[in-house]
């Protein structure tokens, strides 16, 4: 948790010096409002003073006034100091995720970064607040109250003295046993998270099987696990906040009985008596807020600890100290590349050497699993090699800014991925500045402009989120009208012909000729119709190359390669 508040900026400490003196501005304001109550009953009521009353009670108004002033002040800066860290806190998470490489990704997991940048900071925002407002106000109304109510009776407060440990051996109790289940209730909160999202993102594939009550038990599983620990985190909850009343009760009963007896022994004046109480109230009030704090912290410690994980968790992809830029030509080579996924049992790729020059087109067919998108990722640094090296213009790709690397890619992902927004914005997230004209020229050359032209508001129409107002072969087109708008020196087209019928398939490959001319292209692909003009084929096999050549090359001398061509075309397509 301290580490975490460290991450407090500096801005916010003129704001927090103000909460400070606010906050002893209140508490003494409090802390002397039982003594004028005191003097009024002593030395106006029991003398039958009025002038005395008025002028006292004129004062307790004045500090009462003063006291709320204090704390609507010291409330308002507090709310605007904790939702800031908040601000800040979600920024940072965010810009940290946002660095992170895949690998990351894949260990952590998208569903919890979710929590973490929502659920968990709020819980920080939460204690802040709390951590401003009253454990500040708590150590001065109980350090204060203790001794006022001592200079009231030294005797009386020894019931305090014998008390407070017990409090505090009950809320040490509380919070050892809440800290655990509260880490519990963070990680179940993730595997709700994950399982809604996994439901909503696949409610097409739920009910074309008739999952819906497959998915609705898994649900409630998720869902009665994180209601049982929060059941059991309430109940010792539940137990702990009576407990405190009833030893509070006991307390008061005490100091009005051992008071009386004082007071019928002219010890004490019963002005004397109704402060004591009230400074009673007061410590009890200070220790209450304490158990408050101690019921927040254990689920805050919790989530503090999952934020910490976030920003301990360092990409290993980072940029070199001294980056190079050469000239962009286009050009690829992978040297022994080998890559394995982490704690995976076996590498993905093994030993893949090829080169790639400018305008020329590579494309990359196996089976399923055989490993072509990893080669994919792997050009534009998503994740590095285990062994061996890619080189882009000559430079290995680790020596490159990931910044500059990827300028010179446009990337096509495997799964069609559109931003809320319109077609045109969701076209210019490859090139910010493009033109209109060259908005339309890519859609054209992707084979989109045909379907955009029938939209009411053409280029304007609005994408819902994922795009799930397009079919697969509309989204797949607008990907690709993307990267082409970028008009870098490499493309890479991971599997997006697969929605598209031959003909739109075939017009999108001839339009592409002349647009990518010079520029290094490689397509992944399950057709071979789609791969068969490619002036190289890579074919890969359980991750390692299988053949490598043209199409009538591999035909003669690739086994691997004649299996996939014969299961597509016939004998005569063949011929």
């Amino acid at each position: 948790m301290i580490k975490l508040f460290k991450r407090i900026d500096k801005r916010y400490i003129p704001s927090l010096l103000a909460i400070l003196l606010l906050t002893f501005g209140q508490s003494v304001a409090q802390l002397y409002m039982p003594n004028l109550n005191g003097d009024i009953i002593d030395k106006g009521v029991m003398a039958g003073d009025t002038d005395y009353i008025l002028r006292t009670g004129g004062l307790m108004l004045l500090v009462s006034l003063g006291g709320m002033v204090c704390a609507i002040l010291g409330s308002f800066l507090a709310a605007k100091v904790s939702m800031g860290f908040g601000r800040d806190l979600r920024r940072g998470i965010f810009t940290q995720a946002s660095s992170y490489s895949l690998k990351e990704f894949d260990k952590l997991g998208t569903a919890t970064l979710i929590t973490r940048n929502t659920n968990d900071v709020t819980q920080i925002q939460n204690l802040g607040f709390m951590l401003l407002r009253m454990m500040l106000m708590a150590p001065m109304m109980l350090i204060g109250g203790i001794v006022l109510a001592v200079s009231k009776d030294a005797v009386l407060s020894l019931i305090i003295v014998a008390v407070i440990p017990v409090l505090a051996l009950i809320i040490w109790l509380v919070g050892r046993s809440t800290i655990p289940l509260f880490q519990a209730m963070q990680r179940k909160i993730d595997k709700l998270n994950q399982v809604l999202r996994e439901k909503l993102m696949g409610i097409r594939v739920i009910r074309a099987f008739n999952r819906d009550d497959a998915e609705k038990e898994r649900f409630d599983s998720a869902n009665t696990d994180l209601t049982k620990t929060a059941i059991k985190v309430n109940r010792i909850l539940a137990i702990f906040m009576p407990l405190v009343m009833l030893i509070f009760n006991l307390i008061m009963l005490g100091v009005v009985w051992f008071g009386a007896v004082r007071i019928d022994a002219g010890a004490m004046e019963v002005g004397q008596l109704q402060a004591f109480l009230q400074y009673i109230m007061q410590i009890m009030f200070s220790v209450m807020m304490v158990a408050m704090m101690f019921i927040m912290l254990p689920r805050a410690q919790a989530s503090a600890d999952r934020i910490n994980e976030v920003f301990a968790l360092e990409t290993e992809l980072l940029d070199p100290d001294a980056p190079k830029a050469p000239e962009k030509t286009g050009k690829v080579v992978f040297d022994h590349v080998s890559f394995g996924y982490t704690n995976a049992e076996e590498l993905a790729l093994t030993d893949i050497s090829f080169e790639a020059a400018p305008g020329e087109t590579v494309a990359i067919i196996g089976s399923t699993g055989s490993g072509k998108s990893t080669l994919a990722n792997l050009i534009p640094r998503f994740y590095d090699v285990t062994d061996g090296r890619i080189l882009v213009d000559g430079v290995d790709v680790r020596e490159f800014k990931k910044e500059e690397l990827r300028k010179r890619i446009s990337f096509v992902p495997q799964k069609a991925l559109l931003f809320t927004g319109t077609i045109a914005d969701n076209i210019r997230y490859g090139k910010e500045d493009a033109t209109d004209e060259e908005v339309q020229n890519a859609a054209r050359i992707a084979q989109a402009s045909d379907f955009i032209d029938e939209m009411t508001d053409g280029y304007n129409s609005m994408i819902s989120q994922g795009g799930s107002n397009l079919s697969g072969g509309q989204k797949q087109r607008l990907t690709i009208a993307r990267a082409l708008v970028r008009r870098p020196e490499i493309y890479i087209f991971d599997d997006n012909f697969s929605a598209l019928d031959f003909k739109t398939d075939a017009k999108l490959r001839a339009a592409l000729k002349d647009e990518v001319k010079g520029a290094t292209v490689f397509m992944v692909a399950q057709r071979v119709s789609t791969v068969m003009d490619a002036d190289k084929i890579i074919v890969l096999d359980e991750g390692r190359v299988a053949g490598m050549g043209t199409h009538r090359e591999l035909l003669k001398s690739c086994d691997i390669y004649r299996e996939i061509v014969a299961s597509q075309l016939s004998e005569e397509e063949l011929a």
